[in-house]
């Protein structure tokens, strides 16, 4: 009796394994840039054929990740992108890093993990293993895909390996990357265990073990509903600071040189990416069905999901002050992403402030040196490109909102060129007689 494990794991430990990634985005491609350097074969799959086209010319499409990196990995021979899941079979470790919104209606849209198991089933064989990287609710390891694999035969644990690794990418952090970030891995046998622990082994620095999928997947919303209900809370403060005429952020500051027991979080124009205004819901949509509201989590929802709308009210006044409507001005909006120093524009508040600004009746602009276009999105599009931030451009825009507060901006050229700055990232504590705090 052949010892599929065995077989998996040795494979894994002498880098004679090839490993397969689904999704070549933010999570997906630094996952093959590490597994081809740690001299893995990859196989980089995607349903965007312009995505593997680019790659295999070793051309980068996401901003922090160096190009050079791609076509190393591409000159190396051990690493190809395809559209062509026929291919499954050659991989002994499949990777799902797709994406998993929500829809209109705020609940888990698994559209993209089903198509991506459906189109591998056919060409699924013994003897591999599939880890699920994406976020989502705690059940959907063994309650979606589990159920789909056993009905092609597999005995889970025996000749086929499933775990669920929650992804933990941040990017353009330069502090941590794939390798020195822990792993989390879940399993429900003890033999996907060992086999998840051996494929993260071999490229993480630390594998944190727990003892379910449901554990793992419980692990990741955790992390997102942490972040999401303290920002909450200090966008609440930031509302509460405002009325009483004081520095939130000056607050934060002094609360921060706390040792013990504090964590400083930021307030900003809203929430953005895709995991934190997202992620949350999964597990509130999830809880209903064992009866339980989560009136937390959902708190801080509507709480974060407001401060867009507080935004755009601080624009007017502040508009107001200077005898101008909202109606008719010109506002350059400063910077599209969701936060500093990325491309990533998924649920950034820069476009819902864009939305409310357009409705009431406002001329756009935007300038962010990472998003050239303002790309079509599934439910806005703007056309507008990125304009240069020059004297007359900032003398002649009505406002200028600063939302994302990248590094590239000059931010003192700005604040001595701009009629009116409303800022909300709190770059500017010099009680500046242009800059409003939102």
């Amino acid at each position: 009796m052949i010892d599929y494990k065995k077989k998996v794991v040795d494979a894994i430990i002498d880098r004679r394994a090839t490993i397969a990634i689904v999704g070549m985005g933010y999570v997906g491609l630094p996952l093959v840039l590490r597994y081809v350097e740690q001299g893995f074969n990859v196989i980089g799959f995607d349903v965007d054929e312009a995505k593997t086209e680019a790659l295999t010319r070793g051309e980068s499409y996401i901003k922090h990740i160096d190009g050079t990196r791609i076509k190393e990995a591409c000159r190396s021979g051990k690493f190809s992108a395809t559209v062509d899941f026929s291919r499954i079979p050659e991989a002994d470790s499949i990777l799902i890093c797709v994406p998993t919104p929500l829809t209109r209606h705020r609940e888990p849209d698994l559209t993209y993990v089903v198509n991506t198991i459906e189109s591998m089933v056919p060409y699924l064989r013994v003897g591999q293993l599939l880890s699920l990287e994406s976020t989502t609710y705690p059940g959907t390891t063994d309650e979606l895909i589990r159920p789909k694999l056993e009905a092609c035969g597999f005995a889970i644990g025996k000749d086929f390996f499933l775990v669920y690794s929650p992804e933990r990418e941040d990017p353009g952090n330069p502090t941590y990357s794939v390798s020195t970030i822990p792993k989390v891995v879940g399993g429900d046998t003890p033999g996907c265990v060992e086999v998840g622990r051996a494929l993260y082994g071999a490229i993480i620095e630390r594998v944190v073990v727990v003892s379910s999928t449901r554990a793992a997947e419980m692990t990741k919303l955790l992390e997102n509903i942490y972040r999401a209900v303290n920002i909450g809370l200090v966008n609440e403060l930031k509302v509460v600071a405002d009325k009483m005429g004081f520095d939130i952020w000056e607050v934060i500051d002094a609360a921060a040189t706390k040792p013990f027991g504090y964590t400083p979080f930021y307030p900003g124009p809203g929430l953005g990416g895709h995991c934190i205004p997202i992620d949350p819901f999964y597990l509130t949509w999830k809880a209903r069905e064992y009866g339980l509201n989560t009136r937390f989590i959902e708190l801080a929802g509507e709480v974060n999901t407001a401060i867009p709308d507080w935004v755009v009210a601080k624009i007017t006044e502040a508009l107001n002050l200077r005898h101008k409507s909202v109606n008719g001005a010109n506002v350059l909006i400063l910077g599209l992403a969701y936060k500093k120093n990325v491309d990533d524009m998924r649920e950034s508040p820069a476009i819902k402030l864009m939305q409310l600004l357009q409705t009431k009746g406002a001329l756009l602009t935007y300038s962010d040196p990472y998003i050239p276009r303002f790309p079509t999105t599934r439910n806005y599009s703007f056309d507008l490109a990125s304009v240069e931030l020059t004297e007359d451009r900032l003398r002649g825009s009505d406002c200028v909102v600063l939302v994302t507060d990248h590094s590239d901006f000059d931010y003192k050229y700005i604040v001595d060129h701009a009629q009116l700055i409303v800022d909300t990232r709190g770059v500017y504590r010099n009680n500046e007689p242009n800059v409003v705090t939102a």
